[in-house]
Parts: C-alpha cells; structure tokens; sequence
C-alpha cells in the first residue's frame, strides 16, 4: 500500500469535519475508507464485490478506537469473504439479530418481563420488595448479562458478595428472586436451562425455626437505644415491638392506612393475604403522631419521603453496637411481643388475632367479627407490660405511692 492513512491524516480529516458540520471519508487503499463525522464519532467503510456478482456493495464497521492496523484487517476479513462468495452484509445482519436478541433475554429484560407479567396478574404479595432486591443487589452485578449465559459460578460470586455485605439471610432472599425468574424463563424458553442447583442456599435450615426472644435486660436495652438512636430506626424498633407486625409491614406503613386510633394494613401487602386491621394502643398512637412527615409523603417511617425506610442491615448493625444487643433479629420483636402478651394474661386466642394469626378449627369457622375490642385491650395490655418492664422504678415508685 503506497499511500495509505496516517494518524495525522485521521486527526486533520476530524477537524474538518467538526468545522465544516460534514462527513469527510479518506481512502485507505484496497477499497477501504476512512470516514470522519461531524459529531467527532469515526467510522470504516470496504466496498467489495461478492464472487460471481457484479454489484459493488460495502459494509460499514462503527468500532470507536478499533484503529488504522484493526481497521485494515477488518477489511482483508471482509475482502477474502467476498472472494469465497460469502456475503459479509449477511453475516453483519445475523450477528445484530443475535445480540438483538440477547439484548431482550438479559437478566434485567427477563426479570422485568416476569414481574410485569405478576404484577398484571396481582399474584405476587412482595413485588415491591423483589424489585428492590434486583435493582439494589443483582441487576448491578448481572443485570446486563445475557440470562443464557449467566453461569453458576457467577450466582455463587453474587451471593458471597451479598453474604459478606449484608448477611446469609438476604443471600438467600435474592437467591430466591433469581431462582423465580430462571424457573419462569425456563417453562417459557426451548433451551434455556437454569444453573441454579439444590444447596446453593446459605441460611442454614436450623435458623428458620428460631425461638429467640428478647429477655427483660435485652428489652430495657434495646429500648433505651431506640430513643437515641438517629433517624426513623429506633423509632421503627419501638412501634414493632408495640404492634407485633412484620418489619416491612411496619417499615411501609402509610398515613392513609390509619383511621382515628386503627391501623388497616392492605391484603397486598400482607402475609396471611387478608385485610389486617391493628387498633393502636396509646403509645403505638404517639410514636406515629411524633414521626415527622417527610415532603408531605404519605409513608411514615422514611428519610427521604420518595420510599419506605431501607438499609436495615446497616441500620441494625449501628443499633446493635448503641444497644449492646446481639444475636436477634427484627422478626424476634414480633416473638417478644406475643410472649410478653402471654406475660400479661392476654387471651391466647385474642393475642393470635393481634398477630394476624387465622384461628382454626370451629371458633375459625364461627368468629366472623374481628375483634376489635379484644384486639384494643390486648396491644394496651402489651403496651403496658413493655413499660413495666423498660421503667421498673418508675412503675414501683407509683405503686408505693397507690399504696
């Protein structure tokens, strides 16, 4: 090639272009051009012609930075094609459909797909908490991924990654994201097989029956560290405690959830799927009536006003260091609440009722009505146990004075 491209020509011919607002193409010999755009973008261009046709054709690779040496065996590829007969246009075509198609059966794609399709379908309670735990914690990692080519050692690396950070627990919640979607794609796609196998959990089944409650010095701390602790956190930890609830229940509780002295959590966003109505007791009433309402949002506990209160893992790792509490979980708020109710000789059945518990058997099938009443003086029963045991001195200093 006597006179071929050089960087100085490729940078002149740039700055022509952006000058002039035109493309500006130089030829670098056996066909092959070079061609400079006015956005400051590049492309290469090789006319060929396919053996046993006359028509000249040519096929454009846009490639920035691929350069003069990349540039000039792209075009031989392409000229030795052409002169085994074989289209390169064609091949260029089929290799845009294929990622075309891997585009549409990313994991972020088919993830979205699934929960648009269960979220249409209202079979899905917890959609709000899956779609956070694919864009917080998977779709960063694999959501550009094509799902085909998602390998198992690339779900371990995500769920020790998730372990290390934020627990074996929530590992294992978005294992069971990605295992739901893989199943889903799986019944819907010829060959797609998932990787997911038997044992790649990491919460040890011997954890999921707990039995932990918190004792009357862990209560007293954890307490105490929830009128100190900053934000909506401690604030969250006392109202668990007062209404027996779920922490995401409690955690994106609205405004307009509540009517007068009653709290009615939605079916969609309970786990017994039924409309669970809480009547506050007093102190459960004033912990609300004290959480400041964020840019008018409707969401109680949030710092932001856009979403509900998140990060617990991190939050509860700071609470645990404040309160000197170990080893338990938001969950054994809600075990703490229906032992302390027991404690205060609250009816068995009317403490299964505050908890959202279906009664079996025929009282199941006659109690109709919800309890309010009961309900009412059972969570002001626990109300009450909880502060006997938080203020000890203070509940003896007015006994001694009733005396």
């Amino acid at each position: 090639m006597a006179k071929g491209l050089t960087v100085c020509v490729i940078k002149a011919a740039k700055a022509t272009a952006k000058a002039t607002g035109k493309r500006v193409p130089k030829k670098d010999g056996r066909a092959l051009f070079y061609v400079a755009l006015p956005t400051g973008g590049e492309s290469w261009v090789q006319y060929f012609r396919v053996r046993g046709t006359k028509e000249l054709a040519k096929i454009t690779l846009k490639e920035p930075g691929v350069g003069i040496a990349g540039a000039r065996k792209w075009g031989a590829e392409i000229r030795e094609k052409a002169a085994h007969g074989i289209d390169p246009r064609e091949e260029q075509k089929a290799a845009m459909a294929k990622a075309k198609d891997a585009a549409a059966n990313t994991l972020r794609a088919v993830g979205n797909t699934y929960l648009a399709r269960e979220e249409k379908a209202k079979r899905l309670r917890t959609i709000g908490q899956r779609r956070a735990t694919l864009e917080r914690l998977i779709y960063p990692r694999l959501g550009h991924k094509p799902i085909a080519e998602i390998k198992r050692s690339d779900l371990v690396q995500l769920l020790d990654r998730i372990e290390d950070e934020r627990g074996a627990r929530m590992a294992d919640e978005a294992l069971a994201v990605i295992r739901r979607i893989m199943d889903w794609h799986s019944r819907r796609d010829d060959e797609f097989r998932s990787p997911i196998v038997r044992g790649m959990s990491r919460y040890a089944k011997t954890e999921r029956a707990r039995t932990r409650i918190l004792d009357d010095d862990e209560l007293r701390a954890v307490w105490a560290a929830a009128g100190k602790m900053p934000g909506t956190f401690g604030t969250l930890v006392r109202f668990i405690l007062l209404t027996g609830t779920r922490r995401n229940e409690a955690a994106h509780m609205r405004r307009s959830e509540l009517d007068g002295a009653g709290w009615l959590i939605p079916a969609a966003r309970y786990k017994g799927k039924h409309d669970h109505l809480i009547p506050l007791s007093a102190a459960a009433q004033a912990i609300v009536e004290n959480v400041p309402k964020i840019n008018g949002s409707d969401f109680v506990f949030t710092t932001t006003g856009k979403h509900p209160a998140t990060d617990f893992a991190t939050k509860k790792k700071d609470f645990d260091k404040l309160c000197g509490v170990t080893g338990w979980r938001l969950h054994d708020l809600r075990r703490t609440a229906r032992s302390l109710m027991s404690r205060a000789r609250v009816n068995a059945d009317h403490a299964e009722r505050c908890l959202g518990h279906v009664i079996g058997g025929i009282r199941g099938v006659y109690d109709r009505h919800e309890f309010h009443d009961e309900k009412k003086r059972a969570f002001e029963a626990l109300a009450a146990q909880i502060e006997r045991i938080v203020n000890p001195i203070e509940n003896l200093v007015r006994l001694g004075a009733a005396k």
